[in-house]
């Protein structure tokens, strides 16, 4: 059976650059830089313009990822596509990318999967590319994080705790067979369900009839209200438990692969809130300077986070070959993971 590894890495993001204090600016939120930046460690974000969907984002990312792979678009054997913004409910945004990768065109009907698995989607992504590259039924997986959060955000003052945090952007990783002794070593997944509704965007409910509200009495277009159609979260709850869990799931890891965390060379958390990874950090002893971040200029891109830093960090030289890395994340579910790869 071969080993799974990542053969190439690509990033996009918007050119829009919104600060905080656009958002303060640009859109009447009542908020500040400084108390933005406080409690998460955010400073800007990127929005895609009108028009753009996540599919249209991970084109450049996944084209990058090709490329770096050494391989062409007729190399890759599936498309696995994990976000939380797909254009429509269905049909998933992988047969999009498929599409706008002209793959279609080529005559190349692979297969395309999509995971809704929100800020764990890509760890759930890479446990899944990697089983089927394993498995030697697929040689060469485009695994995508994409997300337009910008189209379903709250951007008022009412809205203005979930609003600040996110921003739009895809990455991109090619998860191919090697003989090398390298790869994904492996990955460690969990679920909570019990807090399904602290960190949630309802929209619709498909136990009503209609699943969208009529007012009583009318006939036409249902109605979403607020607390349907905006992200709802619990801030402390998700705080406390991201910061346990994403501690129980590394530790895990590093139990299961006989490793002490100081044989880590890169540490590559999910871009949530800094405030969040820097707990972790300094609860687990973990140095400043193996840790990687870009919420700051991103904020959280949800199942592009990871895929992101991966790119950035290699394209800068931060990561090289034969480094020892560890990715981890948490997010709405609650969905958690982590994976160790030897790069």
């Amino acid at each position: 059976m071969p080993n799974a590894y990542i053969s190439g890495t690509g990033g996009y993001v918007p050119e829009q650059i919104v600060t905080n204090d656009d958002l303060r600016d640009g859109y009447g939120i009542d908020t500040t830089h400084d108390w933005i930046v406080k409690r998460t460690g955010i400073e800007a974000r990127r929005f895609a313009p009108e028009g753009t969907c996540s599919a249209d984002l991970a084109v450049p990312a996944a084209r990058k990822a090709i490329a770096n792979a050494g391989l062409t678009e007729a190399d890759v054997d599936m498309i696995v596509f994990a976000t939380l913004s797909p254009k429509h409910a269905f049909p998933g945004d992988g047969v999009l990318l498929q599409e706008k990768l002209g793959l279609c065109e080529q005559g190349r009907f692979i297969p395309a999967m999509d995971l809704r698995n929100q800020c764990s989607g890509f760890l759930y992504g890479l446990a899944a590319a990697s089983s089927m590259v394993q498995s030697g039924m697929v040689r060469h997986v485009l695994l995508v994080g994409g997300e337009t959060h910008s189209a379903a955000l709250d951007l008022s003052t009412r809205g203005r705790t979930v609003s600040s945090l996110f921003g739009d952007g895809a990455g991109a990783v090619i998860v191919s067979p090697t003989d090398e002794d390298r790869g994904i070593r492996g990955w460690y997944l969990g679920a909570d369900g019990r807090f399904a509704d602290v960190l949630c965007q309802k929209v619709w409910d498909m136990s009503k009839r209609p699943f969208f509200p009529v007012p009583e009495g009318r006939e036409g277009p249902g109605r979403v209200e607020p607390e349907m159609m905006w992200a709802h979260m619990e801030g402390r709850q998700v705080f406390k438990n991201a910061v346990e869990r994403m501690i129980q799931v590394l530790v895990s890891a590093c139990w299961d692969q006989k490793i002490d965390l100081a044989d880590i060379d890169l540490f590559c958390f999910h871009q949530a809130n800094m405030r969040i990874n820097q707990m972790v950090a300094q609860t687990m002893g973990i140095p400043e300077e193996k840790l990687i971040h870009n919420i700051q200029k991103y904020g959280n891109t949800t199942a592009a986070t990871i895929p992101l830093l991966l790119a950035e960090a290699e394209e800068s030289g931060r990561l090289v070959r034969g480094m020892k890395v560890a990715c981890v994340a948490f997010g709405s579910g609650f969905t958690w993971g982590s994976a160790i790869l030897d790069w």
